[in-house]
């Protein structure tokens, strides 16, 4: 490093301790956001020591980060992603590849998963011309048991594809095995559950893919990003090809005829010797991440013990405040389960004297932010009335959830004396509530 370029960095350094001084928390003033990004002097320096080099494109800093993401969670391939949403969408449109022979997915088959959740787990099965079956979740863990996803399977099912609900994992041991018992391919959305362990082994080494995101709101974040994880090889060729265009080469970005096979081979019905760098086998995307996100992403990795600490330290200090609160469901995590939270779900009682509304709006006005439990029942939003799919059993909790959930942070942003001002306003709220009516 030049001694110029090391100034610069020292400067950028000094700069982020003069600009990032901590206010102190003042109740009912400070914003008490339900997620954010928590960054430091050194992620700020990685991101302008990517920026003075130019690298703008996905080159080293991506690689490396691939590498050493995979090494982290315990799967051979990681493949950074503009977003986790375009991370699900590659996992999903991989298992249609013509290279999976009778295996791949084609249109009609069905994915199990569930009605509870976010739109971009589901997505990429209707767009991909698939059938997704809906199921619902468990009150506790808001995930999907065992049970109703083996009662799900049917003659067209082909796949599973399910996320670990606000990093509490699903019994992804047990739903592996059914898939692998019934010949499914499962995928794991692994976006709000970066650091989770079932049965002592992380989330995102279960399925046969995987996803993160690594937007601002997650464990990890490069501003906009994600990846796609897997330890099986022919995936990761799918997933990196369509990617990168859909192209059938897999030289590195200004590399070339690193198989020494570019200009001999015959594909299709191409002329003999056609440039395999302009080959392609899949009608792919160009979802690729950039240096400059994946610097930060590896300054970010280097702090993920620390921001799992934090959010498990958060969650449990949330939940014994909140115990025995009235008129609320409290969460629990899946039994074998070590989560890495990434919100705090409550859910109102049936008998509440009082609606989720009037709840969330009293926090809002003592700054404490609020979100719901994503979309609740996605069989009732517009954008899914002309979809075809199936559902499995009553969706009677997605129905709850859509109508009297929502979660708050615990982040490694929040102070435990947020976590405490945030318990003691719900709990003042409900029981005051509960001795108006008595």
């Amino acid at each position: 490093m030049s001694d110029r370029k090391e100034k610069l960095l020292d400067d950028v350094a000094k700069y982020h301790a003069d600009v990032s001084t901590s206010r102190p928390f003042v109740p009912g003033h400070t914003e008490i956001w339900p997620a954010g990004a928590v960054l430091d002097a050194a992620d700020r320096t990685a991101l302008v020591e990517a920026a003075l080099d130019l690298r703008i494109a996905h080159g080293r800093s991506a690689r490396e980060f691939e590498s050493a993401f995979a090494r982290r969670i315990g799967v051979r391939k990681a493949l950074l992603t503009n977003s986790g949403s375009s991370a699900n969408l590659l996992g999903i449109t991989a298992l249609t590849s013509p290279l999976l022979g009778k295996r791949r997915l084609r249109p009609g088959d069905e994915v199990i998963t569930v009605a509870a959740g976010f739109p971009t787990t589901v997505n990429p099965v209707v767009q991909n011309g698939l059938v997704p079956v809906f199921v619902d979740v468990d009150l506790k863990t808001y995930n999907a048991t065992v049970e109703q996803v083996a009662a799900a399977i049917g003659p067209r099912t082909r796949g599973i594809a399910l996320a670990h609900t606000l990093g509490n994992p699903f019994p992804a041991a047990e739903i592996a095995s059914l898939a692998r018992e019934h010949d499914l391919f499962l995928l794991e959305d692994n976006c709000d559950a970066v650091g989770s362990l079932y049965d002592g082994k992380p989330t995102g080494t279960f399925g046969d893919l995987a996803t993160t995101s690594f937007y601002p709101a997650h464990h990890l974040t490069m501003g906009e990003g994600g990846s796609v994880l897997t330890s099986r090889p022919l995936l990761a060729k799918i997933v990196e090809s369509l990617r990168d265009w859909g192209r059938d080469c897999w030289c590195a970005p200004g590399a070339s005829d690193t198989c020494c096979k570019r200009f001999v081979q015959q594909k299709g019905t191409l002329p003999a010797g056609y440039d395999h760098k302009y080959v392609y086998s899949h009608v792919g995307f160009n979802l690729k991440s950039t240096d400059i996100q994946a610097a930060l992403g590896l300054s970010q990795l280097d702090k993920l013990d620390w921001f799992t600490s934090v959010r498990r330290e958060n969650w449990a200090r949330l939940r014994a405040a909140l115990e025995g609160t009235p008129y609320l469901l409290l969460p629990s995590a899946t039994p074998g389960s070590t989560p890495s939270w990434f919100g705090f779900v409550l859910t109102l009682t049936a008998d509440a004297p009082f609606g989720r509304p009037e709840l969330i709006r009293f926090l809002e006005e003592r700054k404490i932010g609020t979100r719901h439990l994503f979309a609740g029942n996605l069989t009732r939003h517009p954008a899914y009335q002309d979809v075809r799919y199936r559902v499995v059993g009553e969706l009677t909790n997605s129905d709850i959830i859509t109508e009297r959930s929502f979660w708050v942070g615990v982040y490694p942003g929040l102070t435990a004396e947020m976590i405490d001002y945030i318990a003691a306003s719900i709990r003042s709220f409900a029981e005051n509530r509960g001795r108006a009516v008595a």
